[in-house]
């Protein structure tokens, strides 16, 4: 195994080293692929296969934009719940293509799963299983309205399916991650364990995403691979749980995408019970490292945002209901004023109150707080007196900013997560198709 090392070779990445991203463990029953379809005309990996030679129990959630890729309709008509595949293919949405994207799904599933079929027959159990065309789904992420490259990712099929490994030390979970990409400088990868008994229950998870990214989900992909044996329909529900305070709660540029897609896959390896439910412990205990997961995946998006130097976390607390919160919160954080002030290091609180105000909340200034890091900049319908700007100036240096709004008006709270905009953010997409 080698990694490709184009797909890390871009003008503006973030140098990374190995020791910056956690150590993923094999996940049994599952069997990974990276290939190079060349849909960059760079060479880089830009296809990835994830086969699940027992079959997987799974749950998606995909973007509300009334807009979607072709593959999101595709695979909602599955209705599959043990599914074997999932391609992923970068550089084309495969959105606004009409027939021919829809025609290019078909296509590639006719011989994804015939070339699947054939590798069961030779395999050392010798089995005669046909992988059936419904048996997999699809994700694709990159540029809307482009022509799909039918050809060109099934002239790839076959190496993309002799390419699989079952065994995925940190390397090779890079690699995988890497070939998801599209404007991103770097991977996105995330692990969890739970002991349970004698048992180790395993949580493998990798995202992309940069630009395009608010609610709901976040112009974003991301797969989260599980030996648990827990049934589709609870891990729908543990799924909706993780996300709503994690891949809901970011924002980079309030572009909502068309292909976003966040799943979850249990190998099924591993027994933990018959006839679970979120009351029992073992799936409480499955939920908390799931949400822990799915918070930091979230987190490395934002980290990474396009052109992002700075990390922004906008947290509302006493807020009259939780609908409230999120709407102020997004309010702020979706500033461009707000956004611009943080990357040029200015401590213009007025912007944040502006924010406040304009997401149509009912909010009382006399009551209203705001702090920026430990500082109260704003307080009793006015400048706090103890507003220091010289020390405000020097924490707003730091590369990662904090914003409380006590809102003084319940107890329910919201916290979202956002960086800043700098004028990378300007020549990357002024250049996205180049």
């Amino acid at each position: 195994m080698t990694i490709n090392i184009k797909n890390f070779l871009k003008d503006k990445s973030k140098l990374s080293k190995m020791g910056e991203f956690q150590s993923l463990k094999q996940i049994e029953g599952l069997e990974m692929s990276a290939t190079s379809a060349d849909l960059y005309g760079d060479g880089r990996d830009d296809l990835a296969l994830f086969y699940f030679t027992k079959g997987a129990n799974y749950a998606s959630l995909t973007t509300s934009n009334s807009i979607t890729s072709e593959f999101i309709p595709w695979n909602n008509n599955s209705h599959k719940k043990i599914i074997k595949g999932l391609m992923v293919n970068t550089k084309n949405a495969n959105t606004f293509t009409g027939k021919q994207g829809k025609e290019g799904i078909d296509t590639l599933a006719k011989n994804l799963s015939r070339i699947l079929t054939i590798k069961e027959s030779k395999s050392q159990k010798g089995t005669n299983e046909t992988v059936k065309i419904k048996d997999l789904i699809f994700a694709s992420t990159g540029v809307i309205g482009e022509e799909f490259p039918t050809e060109k990712i099934k002239d790839r099929l076959t190496d993309l399916v002799d390419k699989l490994r079952k065994d995925h030390n940190k390397m090779y979970w890079l690699k995988v991650a890497s070939s998801i990409m599209t404007t991103d400088t770097k991977p996105k990868v995330a692990y969890e364990e739970i002991i349970v008994g004698d048992e180790l229950i395993r949580i493998c998870g990798i995202a992309k995403g940069s630009g395009m990214i608010a609610p709901n989900l976040a112009t974003m992909l991301s797969f989260i691979f599980t030996n648990a044996d827990i049934n589709s329909n609870l891990l729908k529900t543990l799924l909706k749980r993780a996300v709503a305070n994690s891949f809901n709660a970011i924002s980079v540029d309030s572009d909502q995408s068309t292909n976003d897609m966040v799943s979850i896959f249990s190998t099924r390896f591993l027994k933990i019970g018959q006839n679970l439910s979120l009351n029992d412990k073992v799936i409480q205990k499955f939920e908390l490292a799931l949400k822990k997961l799915c918070l930091n995946l979230a987190k490395q998006i934002v980290v990474d945002g396009e052109g992002a130097k700075k990390f922004l976390t906008i947290n509302v607390i006493n807020a009259k209901s939780l609908g409230s919160a999120k709407n102020i919160a997004f309010s702020v954080a979706n500033s461009p004023l707000v956004k611009t002030a943080v990357a040029g290091e200015d401590p213009n609180w007025g912007r944040i109150v502006m924010g406040i105000g304009k997401s149509g909340e009912i909010v009382d200034q006399k009551k209203l707080k705001v702090k920026i890091g430990n500082f109260i900049v704003a307080e009793n319908g006015k400048v706090s007196e103890s507003y220091n700007e010289e020390k405000l100036k020097e924490y707003m240096q730091w590369d990662s900013i904090e914003i409380e709004i006590n809102l003084k008006q319940g107890n329910d709270a919201f916290k979202c997560f956002t960086c800043d905009f700098t004028h990378d953010y300007i020549d990357i997409n002024a250049d996205y198709r180049n």
